[in-house]
């Protein structure tokens, strides 16, 4: 997923015990079950689950969507496995109003909700008893997790829509069950929702919609293979589909589906380049939906039906970088999936390193190069704002360290790998990731388990660890001074053409010529401050308001703003009214906080107008700059 992730709390130095497959007790029919890990580095404190004693191994949903209400509703029935003695499973549960609890026989069983813990909200207790299956009648109202939009909030005007977004804990406020990325669980769901609305979900669709008679329909998903529960997630609303190759396409409001086709027609190509460098591809299908503008972040890797937001639409596909590295979590991510979010590099940061390989297959290497040398300044700017030594800029965020943000989590993590490649040469690099996806496939992992099988499998010793600085990659904060720096070429007109810019105000000649890296490299390199006349020179002869690469559009309203021009005001209040993504939004809102009596009132003044139509996860960004008033 692209975006900046918070990193919730590990617990450290406490006991867990594993229990032996042989010693689980399970009554539900034979599926895939992955393992919990049972070392202390994998306990996950963002849970109250106790997956040593009993855990979920199934989730089977049947749930009503009622957009009037902004409800979904319904039961879940979890299939579970048990420690001999034990009768107790605990759930996650924020916000949930449960209304029973049942066997399979329809036995009511007792249970109890906890006092609530912020963001982790409230454990779910349930005495099970013998029972290894469990049915809880609930329903979710303005869940967190689900974003609900009115008709003018979509393209096309007409109809609601839904979508869901629940990395990294948000699922447990509309799904009761263990919402912990270790606790690897299969799924299947029937969802009803109004005609003429069509649903998908991450898992593969079972038959045709049924027609209930009553003006909705009845949809069946299936996911056969255990996945992290955020990774369970659904959208609804007016949206057509369109086919790429036999086993990809791509979903979006009709009014979209030509533009989102377009600039995801590479995707099939993506697929086969990404089997070529680490084995098959293996969920099936691979499909996307290009969702409304208020999804927050730039994608989401949901098995089988990868979330992306409208704003990676360019017309020239200059930012499918993101559809390759949404794909490429199906073998990081997806496939093998960090046991605790403080191991969220094992994420993003892999993935990022197979998004630009995969782009350098499909788009070349000038580009993959460029994207790269942008990634690296990323890392250099964030250790320069928070500090080397700061404890978030280590990969492997033990005891609730918050990271430093994205270019730690997913460029640092793609910097290391990099090194690992440049060091020992891409043919045997290739074989050592392969065999890390295919050794824990469908399984979690902890940093603790990639140092140890980098150690064995591609370094050879502890020696050789020693001397490429493993360790200090993994745990310490900073960056290697064994880094593989980018091309230095990369860049050069680029570098050349801002530095004349900064020099005595040249314009760059080829700028209609260059690449969309080429541009933001520019746009970043600009001088901060800029007279109002200097400004309108630029925009003037760069056409930097029309651009329709909402990437470049961003930095160029972010530099405006910081420099207090005017007429740049209706240009961000359009743009904030149309993207609700929080890799915009959030730098956008902050730039006018920061120029205190100029940018205040405008931005409390956009705001009041577009906060509704943001995503919690977007709100609660821009609530925590407002609230430094």
């Amino acid at each position: 997923m692209r975006r900046i992730l918070p990193v919730l709390a590990l617990m450290a130095g406490a006991a867990c015990t594993t229990i032996p497959p042989e010693a689980m007790q399970e009554a539900a029919p034979a599926r895939m079950v992955a393992p919990v890990l049972a070392t202390p580095d994998a306990l996950d404190t963002s849970t109250y689950a106790q997956p040593q004693l009993a855990r979920v191994t199934h989730v089977a949903l049947n749930l009503d969507l009622d957009f009037v209400a902004r409800r979904i509703a319904g039961t879940a029935t979890l299939d579970i496995v048990a420690a001999p003695g034990a009768d107790t499973i605990v759930l996650d549960d924020k916000g949930l109003a449960i209304t029973s609890v049942t066997t399979e026989a329809g036995r009511p069983l007792q249970w109890s909700v906890g006092a609530a813990d912020g963001e982790k909200g409230a454990p779910l207790e349930i005495v099970i008893g013998a029972a290894r299956r469990v049915t809880i009648a609930y329903s979710a109202v303005d869940a967190d997790a689900l974003q609900w939009l009115a008709p003018e909030q979509t393209a096309g005007r007409e109809h609601p829509f839904l979508f869901s977004q629940g990395q990294s804990i948000l699922n447990r406020t509309w799904i009761p069950t263990q919402d912990s990325p270790g606790i690897r669980q299969t799924w299947e769901a029937r969802i009803t929702a109004p005609k003429p609305l069509d649903v998908v979900m991450s898992g593969i669709q079972q038959g045709t919609p049924e027609d209930l008679g009553d003006g909705r329909r009845a949809f069946r998903f299936a996911m056969d293979k255990p996945v992290a529960p955020y990774l369970i997630a659904i959208a609804a609303g007016d949206i057509d589909f369109a086919p790429i190759g036999s086993r990809t396409g791509v979903w979006a409001e009709p009014a979209t589906l030509g533009r989102a086709h377009y600039e995801t027609s590479d995707t099939e190509r993506m697929v086969e380049a990404a089997e070529r460098l680490y084995g098959p591809y293996r969920w099936g299908r691979y499909d996307m939906i290009v969702l409304p503008p208020a999804f927050p972040y730039g994608g989401m890797e949901n098995p089988v039906m990868t979330f992306l937001t409208p704003t990676f639409i360019a017309g020239d596909r200059s930012l499918t970088g993101l559809v390759a590295h949404e794909l490429a979590h199906s073998w990081s991510g997806n496939l093998v999936t960090n046991a605790v979010w403080g191991d969220s590099w094992l994420n993003e940061g892999v993935t990022s390193y197979f998004e630009n390989r995969i782009v350098e297959e499909i788009y070349g290497t000038k580009r993959a190069r460029q994207e790269v040398a942008l990634d690296y300044a990323a890392i250099i700017e964030t250790l320069a704002e928070v500090g080397e030594d700061a404890p978030g800029t280590a990969l492997h965020q033990p005891d609730g360290t918050e990271s430093a943000g994205s270019a730690i989590i997913y460029n640092k993590g793609a910097a290391f790998l990099r090194t690992l490649e440049q060091e020992y040469g891409r043919e045997r690099f290739d074989a050592w990731l392969r065999q890390w996806f295919d050794k824990h496939a469908f399984q979690p992992a902890t940093s603790a388990m990639i140092y140890e099988d980098l150690k064995a499998n591609l370094v050879g010793s502890e020696a050789e660890a020693e001397r490429i600085k493993l360790r200090e990659w993994i745990y310490a904060p900073g960056l290697p001074e064994n880094v593989a720096k980018p091309d230095p070429a990369a860049f050069a007109e680029i570098d050349a053409a801002s530095a004349a810019y900064a020099k005595d105000g040249s314009l760059p000649s080829g700028w209609a010529a260059w690449t969309s890296a080429e541009r933001q490299r520019f746009l970043q390199s600009l001088p901060q401050e800029r007279s109002a006349g200097q400004l309108a020179t630029l925009d003037s002869a760069l056409g930097l308001s029309t651009s329709g690469n909402n990437e470049e559009l961003f930095l160029w309203i972010e530099l405006a703003l910081a420099n207090r021009y005017d007429p740049a005001v209706p240009l961000a209040e359009r743009f904030l009214g149309r993207v609700g993504r929080t890799k915009f939004v959030r730098p956008l809102f902050a730039a006018l906080w920061a120029q205190g009596d100029w940018g205040r009132p405008i931005a409390r003044r956009i705001y009041a107008g577009t906060r509704d139509g943001y995503h919690a996860a977007t709100r609660g960004s821009v609530d925590r700059i407002f609230a430094n008033d």
